[in-house]
């Protein structure tokens, strides 16, 4: 008969995963002295002319609160049928106690989307998703 025993824990070694207090889409981020972000061109909506169309440059900014431990990041952007269009670089950080706040600003640089519709923005910690959430791209005139 199989244990329901769960793993024993390393002594003084507390993991406790952290809240996604936002996940922003923008067209830029700069940091002033004082440490604050400033995101610049905020959207949910991308226009285009013609398809297929080159977006050059999109940021995805995330902030994490309330964990502690060690963690792995990434953010996608996912086509109409759900297949990964475009992928971050796994992005690892510590929160040590849980007044800890971590950010994490993904870059993606020319991509490209062959037509109109709901593309899909995801976020994923330690490889599980945390957050999906709408990218619309428009045929403009």
């Amino acid at each position: 008969m199989p244990s329901s025993t769960p793993p024993p824990k390393t002594p003084g070694v507390t993991t406790i995963e952290p809240a996604l207090l936002y996940s922003v889409l923008c067209d830029d981020v700069r940091r002033e002295e004082n440490g604050k972000f400033i995101l610049l061109g905020l959207f949910e909506t991308i226009g285009a002319r013609e398809f297929p169309a080159v977006h050059p440059t999109l940021f995805v900014v995330n902030g994490w609160i309330a964990g502690c431990g060690s963690f792995r990041q990434y953010s996608r952007i996912l086509d109409l049928g759900g297949q990964e269009l475009a992928r971050d670089q796994e992005t690892v950080f510590q929160l040590s106690d849980l007044k800890s706040r971590h950010s994490v600003i993904a870059r993606f640089n020319n991509l490209e989307l062959p037509q109109p519709g709901e593309y899909a923005v995801e976020v994923l910690l330690n490889g599980d998703l945390k957050v999906r959430y709408p990218l619309v791209v428009e045929q403009t005139r």
